[in-house]
């Protein structure tokens, strides 16, 4: 046999729901602070990450034609004594 369910306090039902909207809130809070932090932190990234793809294109150039006059040496004949 089941028992009725046990009636509860309206203040506790209050303190509940109080308890549950402050935390949504909270967090609807928080989330948009962090959204905003991420936001600045991207754009930081995104800056940083041209200047890095432009240091990047120059390496890969310089080994490009480095490699290439190395190459160059190589497939000079050598003369024969």
């Amino acid at each position: 046999m089941s028992q009725a369910p046990v009636r509860v306090s309206p203040l506790i039902k209050f303190g509940r729901w109080s308890l549950l909207l402050v935390g949504i809130a909270y967090g609807a809070a928080h989330q948009s602070r962090l959204s905003k932090k991420e936001e600045k932190v991207r754009e930081i990234e995104g800056q940083q990450k041209a200047v890095r793809d432009a240091k990047l294109a120059e390496e890969k150039k310089r080994s490009a034609e480095a490699e290439a006059r190395a190459l160059a040496e190589l497939s000079k004949p050598t003369p024969k004594q």
